[in-house]
């Protein structure tokens, strides 16, 4: 017996319950932002991170390293540099890996300092598990070096093969040498420049800048402005001119009330459905039903007559019945927020993806007031 269910979803409006374990009733959705602290939305203009790369060779492996001529040619690379001349011909070794690495400066940090290294294999090793990144450069966009990395590599996966099967977990050609490298060149950070110190939010919005502004000018006087939907300039206080950074630290602890967009994301590969507070729909209805196929197959003996000579054979027989589940047709006032809208397609039974197909439905139909963004 096979069944096919065909889900017919037309456009949309919702009713009320309890979502899950969690009653919605006593939910307080008065406010859809918190008040949050200025840092936690915003960062220091010139305090950014920077990128490191480099390739390295993990060695150590139980046999499950490259094979590769670049494997080789590094060997020979790394063992010239401690007066060892190799023939090509000679290195034969499965034990060891070129990789490439990957880190990130945070700003701030210093020479001494350690950081941690992604290990990614380059090759057609199959595992790092049980390897040691021997000593490797990292450097910057600008060809300097700011970091030398070493140390075991930390796998998160694995592998076992047999005679007869290969069993994966995770991904084994990749890992990480937490606090394997040790910082040698800091980076400049000049956030304070002329007085001056400029704020750039992580989420740019002409309102929040506006607020973060006031909020700042309230508390220091008419120092702050806002330049654009993602910067904030500040004129430091009289007292914090030669103490910027104690500007910064009581500055960032003031909370605002940022705004944002009204947005509803949706992943059509997980059914991933994430939306807003500030989503609106306009008036609308909503309908919701089921249509259910069978088709069942019954097998069917054929005998023919006697001394016919006929031959008794096996037949299917199909049979097809279709039934429509009862469905529901919700009208929505226009007044319909985030919540009222969670609250009906509960109510409706939707799944995550019957979700995402009724608020494209209800994006085209132009009672969506917000970006649908498509993941």
């Amino acid at each position: 017996m096979r069944k096919l269910i065909l889900s017919v979803l037309t456009v949309i409006a919702l009713s009320g319950v309890s979502f899950g374990a969690v009653n919605l009733q006593d939910m307080d959705f008065s406010r859809v932002n918190p008040s949050v602290r200025i840092k936690d939305i915003t960062d220091v203009e010139g305090a950014r991170g920077n990128q490191l790369t480099g390739v390295g060779l993990v060695t150590g492996l139980n046999g499950t390293g490259d094979n590769s001529p670049m494997a080789v040619q590094m060997m020979r690379n790394m063992m010239r540099n401690f007066g060892i001349t190799l023939d090509a011909r000679s290195v034969r070794t499965r034990n060891l890996a070129v990789v490439a690495l990957t880190a990130n400066l945070p700003p701030y940090v210093r020479p001494g300092q350690t950081i941690d290294v992604n290990v990614n294999t380059m090759g057609n090793a199959s595992t790092l598990q049980g390897g040691v990144l021997v000593q490797s450069p990292l450097r910057a966009a600008d060809g300097q070096v700011y970091a030398v990395a070493q140390g075991p590599v930390v796998v998160g996966g694995g592998s076992a093969q047999g005679a007869g099967a290969t069993r994966t977990q995770n991904v084994p050609t990749a890992g990480r040498v937490p606090g394997g490298a040790i910082v040698e060149r800091e980076v400049p950070s000049d956030y304070s420049m002329g007085g001056q110190v400029a704020l750039l939010l992580k989420q740019p919005d002409f309102t929040t800048a506006q607020r973060i502004a006031d909020a700042i000018n309230r508390t220091y006087g008419v120092v702050a402005y806002a330049a654009d939907a993602g910067r904030v300039e500040i004129n430091l206080p009289g007292q914090y001119v030669q103490a910027p950074t104690a500007f910064l630290a009581n500055m960032g602890g003031i909370e605002i009330e940022p705004d944002n967009p009204a947005k509803v994301a949706v992943n059509e590969r997980n059914g991933t459905v994430v939306m807003g507070g500030n989503v609106k729909i306009s008036s609308v209805g909503v309908a919701h039903g089921n249509l259910v196929v069978t088709v069942g197959e019954t097998a069917t003996v054929v005998q023919p007559e006697s001394f016919s000579g006929g031959t008794t054979v096996v037949t299917g027989r199909t049979d097809i019945t279709a039934d429509e589940e009862g469905g529901s047709l919700i009208a929505m006032p226009a007044t319909t927020t985030v919540r009222d809208l969670v609250r009906v397609l509960n109510s409706l039974g939707a799944k995550p993806r019957d979700i995402i197909d009724i608020l494209q439905a209800i994006d085209r139909a132009g009672a969506l007031h917000g970006e649908l963004v498509v993941m």
